[in-house]
């Protein structure tokens, strides 16, 4: 139907996932730590914002984004997804080739949750230790108003 509008429900904003790399980057700089690069991803897995700080290496993308993805594919932050599966390596190696080698099980990938604890997306990032990562990025979501969660009570 031509010149029609189709409305969805949109529950992880363009504005809050800015938001949340904003505020990411300035905690980094803050820490004076190496270039970031830093995902935002929806629920459903997709794209919703990037930035790679100048300076950064080309691989720091991906594996910010296969962080952010093993958060959001698990449920919980990619580092506890490592932790618990570290005697586990044939788990971690099969749920990376299900996902096309987009999963990165260590720490700096956090879910990203609504008012009532329900996941909406996740948030990545890469070019620090993996905690000063996982530390940028539990301040950015919580600069956007939204609620963060390492794993499920």
């Amino acid at each position: 139907m031509a010149g029609q509008v189709f409305k969805c429900s949109v529950q992880l904003t363009r504005k809050q996932a800015r938001q949340m790399i904003d505020a990411a980057i300035m905690k980094a700089r803050a820490l004076n730590l190496p270039p970031l690069t830093l995902v935002v991803l929806d629920g459903g897995g997709n794209l919703v914002a990037a930035e790679r700080e100048d300076g950064c290496a080309p691989l720091r993308h991906p594996v910010a984004q296969g962080k952010a993805y093993a958060a959001l594919g698990i449920g919980v932050a990619s580092g506890v997804v490592g932790e618990r599966n570290a005697e586990r390596p044939a788990f971690v190696s099969s749920v990376s080739a299900a996902s096309q080698g987009h999963f990165v099980a260590v720490a700096g990938g956090v879910p990203v949750l609504d008012a009532q604890d329900c996941v909406i997306g996740a948030m990545g990032a890469s070019g620090a230790s993996s905690e000063e990562d996982q530390q940028v990025v539990i301040a950015g979501i919580e600069a956007a108003g939204l609620k963060w969660g390492l794993e499920p009570e």
